[in-house]
């Protein structure tokens, strides 16, 4: 077993992958930019190691400089968490070069599942249906024109690389084919260093539905059950839960199959997901993408199986056999995760950054938070504004709810805005709560996505905007100060409860 592991990472993620090592004996080791070098995940290393420079690309993405670190410090294996180079194979391929362990699947298994189409080829041998879709092409390929020919509009543009919603497009005319081709190129060139893209057949309010795959070096690989990730903004994960509530037991054991046949057939060893559309309409299943690293969402499937997908990935890259069996994953209870971002749902989901002058977490029976910030720390521009997962288990699914529908009521933030508000209404929602959604649930019900405006509000916005006053004008504690309109208090700027939002 290693003694000591270098977290490529920072956040929220680090700070749980630092967790478990210290648990398995481990020392941890921190990596930190400038404006990360108070954060948690420093705290809570056993050892840490600044990275002149702030933006990711001068610190976390730079390869070099992060083997570099661990082999200064005498690491026997990188963790390297999600995002930045986790599913980059040349940081794989440099850590084996330099002696030191990936905890992560091998250089060739992560390339070949990175590349989309080659990941499709990979499913179709695996006997997993896969999306129609064409090969690479440019605008104005015959390739493209044959797409069309057979699928029609509307349509998916797609990046060949990367993820995470970029260099994506949905068109639905020809007259748009070209000009929508060239942009997901262009920001899949700038986010990746790849710009092929190619088009896929679109599937109309399909759902998101994941299966967890582990798989050791001896060829022994299970699922861990699904994962339903449909609640999505600009294609991207926000609120995720297990078990899906639009599985049947017939069909979980099938995708879970072919999850389990996706990672055979590509060599895979150690944790990885393998993600399907699912059309609610004929109950068929498609193969998407395989992400060749741990997920944000993992604690759902933690907390109804009682695992721990940290340490089992820090085991398989050591060398150890998965024990598991997949008689004996029984899931037991329902999970719900929400993402709490530090972004203004009711402007077009722009970041907040600033300062968190409060950060009161809510706490009870079946929460568990893993979280990345603390109060004083200053929400960075440089980095992603996910602050924090909040997870809710319990015995069923509609008490799992209703213990995150008060959670996320008692979540207080304060010095920038969050998602919560958004949170709470999708929870709350009659359609979210019969479990009757696919990706296309915030699209179809816009109302989500504007600021409610109840007593809580009002009487939220009047204390802060007295509070905000009391500081502006030098008064002592205790002083008062009349707040008039007690239906249009002031907007008081970043002092706003991240539960709250704005009065008209």
């Amino acid at each position: 077993m290693f003694s000591k592991v270098l977290v490529a990472n920072r956040g929220e993620i680090a700070v749980r992958v630092n967790q478990t090592l210290r648990a398995m004996g481990i020392d941890p080791i921190a990596v930190y930019s400038e404006p990360d070098a108070s954060a948690p995940h420093v705290r809570t290393a056993a050892q840490s190691v600044a990275l002149p420079g702030s933006t990711a690309e001068e610190t976390y993405l730079d390869i070099s400089r992060m083997v570099q670190a661990a082999l200064d410090c005498g690491a026997d294996a990188i963790h390297p968490g999600y995002g930045f180079r986790s599913e980059n194979p040349a940081f794989a391929r440099a850590c084996r070069d330099a002696g030191i362990a990936f905890i992560g699947p091998a250089p060739d298994s992560m390339a070949a599942l990175g590349d989309k189409l080659r990941s499709k080829d990979i499913a179709i041998a695996a006997g997993v249906p896969v999306v129609p879709s064409s090969p690479e092409c440019l605008p104005g390929d015959p390739a493209a024109a044959e797409f069309v020919e057979r699928w029609g509009f509307p349509l998916m543009v797609k990046a060949a690389a990367g993820g995470g919603g970029r260099g994506m497009r949905v068109v639905n005319a020809r007259q748009a084919l070209d000009a929508d081709m060239e942009v997901a190129s262009r920001e899949a060139q700038a986010a990746f260093g790849d710009g092929r893209v190619f088009l896929e057949r679109y599937i109309a309010n399909p759902r998101h539905v994941e299966i967890q795959v582990l798989a050791d070096g001896d060829g022994h690989a299970i699922h861990l059950g699904e994962r339903e990730c449909s609640i999505q903004r600009r294609h991207q994960k926000i609120i995720e839960e297990t078990p899906s509530p639009a599985l049947t037991s017939e069909l979980r054991r099938r995708m879970g199959a072919a999850a389990v046949a996706v990672a055979r057939e590509a060599g895979y060893v150690n944790a990885g997901t393998v993600e399907f559309l699912l059309d609610p309409r004929s109950g068929e299943f498609y193969f998407l993408e395989m992400n060749a690293r741990l997920q944000v969402e993992h604690p759902v499937t933690e907390a109804v199986l009682g695992l721990d997908m940290v340490e089992w990935q820090v085991r398989i890259a050591a060398g150890e056999p998965l024990t598991l069996r997949q008689e004996e994953i029984v899931p037991r209870g329902h999970a719900v995760e929400c993402r709490i971002y530090a972004e203004d749902p009711y402007r077009d989901f722009v970041p907040s950054t600033g300062p968190l002058l409060r950060w009161r977490p809510p706490s009870g029976p079946g929460l568990r938070l893993d979280s990345g910030v603390a109060q004083g720390q200053e929400v960075s521009i440089y980095y992603d504004p996910m602050l924090a997962k909040l997870v809710a288990w319990a015995p069923d699914r509609d008490l799992s709810l209703r213990r995150m529908e008060v959670a996320l009521s008692e979540f207080l933030v304060l010095g920038v805005v969050t998602n919560i508000p958004l949170l709470r209404a999708v929870i709350g929602h009659a359609q979210f709560q019969r479990g009757e959604y696919d990706t296309g649930f915030l699209e179809w019900n816009p109302a989500v996505t504007r600021p409610a405006i109840t007593d809580e509000t009002r009487t939220t916005a009047r204390a802060l905007a007295a509070w905000a006053s009391r500081t502006a004008t030098g008064m002592t504690p205790g002083a008062t100060t009349t707040v008039t309109g007690a239906d249009s208090p002031a907007v008081v700027g970043p002092w706003q409860s991240a539960g709250e939002r704005r009065l008209p």
